[in-house]
């Protein structure tokens, strides 16, 4: 019995490098089709979406989902309808061209409180889901605007199209309360995240976050050491702070686009980079 298991096991180990090999030299050569108007292979889309739906499982087990606050629906349809229903569409409204368009496609999400618990939709909601275009929303939305989103998830499979038409969208420029720093001592690792959040590592190359390899904005690493930021404002993270908020202040017609990052956001970004680049 035990060099029957060793020898599947070593057979196994074989087949798994053999099929590593197989995949490098297809990567390799430029054979896989990675444009978006070719979908992946059935059996790949059925591990990749097989995959998803454990990792949430497991990564969103201990998440507890709190009683619906009073008027969750109604918060939540209108934050579906400004940033869900582009990619998702709603009941009789289809998604806009950017979800149309993308592979996988996000589909609709009219049975998604059949398939999934309030926790899952909450983790989902929160985190994304990687290389599928859904973006992680914690950064961007409240808490409670999180699981109002949820609530209104777990009640649209019963909404008629009619209903859902009916759903105001929020006003321009509504959004989530502006987050303050307060007295609160910086999180370095909450700022490597939140660097990711806002698409940092899309213009820059900071060091200790995965990205590509970019040239559009200047290399971050070493930031700590120059004597200046944007040529201006004296390297400290104070200033730091300033120039991740209001670039365009500071120094009008840069590059820098004002992301409308948080003051909370950009002192934890701040700590992380002038640590990560002395």
């Amino acid at each position: 019995m035990r060099r029957l298991l060793a020898t599947a096991a070593v057979a196994v180990c074989l087949a798994g490098l053999a099929g590593m090999l197989a995949a490098t030299v297809v990567l390799q050569a430029g054979w896989y089709d990675a444009s978006a108007v070719q979908p992946h292979f059935q059996f790949v889309h059925t591990l990749i979406e097989r995959g998803m739906q454990q990792s949430v499982r497991f990564h969103a087990r201990s998440i507890v989902a709190p009683k619906a606050a009073a008027g969750a629906l109604a918060r939540g349809g209108a934050l579906f309808r400004q940033h869900c229903e582009q990619c998702h569409g709603g009941p009789g409204t289809a998604m806009s061209v950017i979800g149309l368009s993308m592979q996988p496609v996000p589909g609709p999400l009219a049975d998604a409180g059949r398939r999934w618990k309030p926790h899952e939709m909450y983790w989902i909601t929160a985190n994304g889901i990687k290389m599928s275009g859904m973006p992680a929303w914690r950064f961007h939305l409240s808490e409670q605007e999180i699981w109002d989103v949820v609530a209104f998830l777990g009640a649209l499979p019963a909404l008629t199209p009619a209903a859902y038409a009916a759903i105001e969208k929020p006003a321009a420029g509504a959004g989530q309360e502006p987050q303050t720093a307060g007295t609160r001592v910086p999180d370095r690792e909450r700022g490597k995240l939140a660097l990711t959040q806002f698409a940092c590592q899309s213009c820059h190359h900071i060091p200790g976050v995965t990205g590509p390899l970019t040239y559009v904005g200047p290399n971050l690493d070493g930031l700590a050491q120059r004597s200046f930021i944007a040529g201006k404002l004296p390297t400290t993270e104070a200033n730091l702070v300033k120039w991740i908020r209001v670039p365009q202040e500071i120094k009008p017609g840069t590059a820098m686009p004002q992301l409308g990052v948080p003051e909370r956001d950009a002192h934890d970004m701040a700590a992380y980079l002038m640590q990560a680049t002395r």
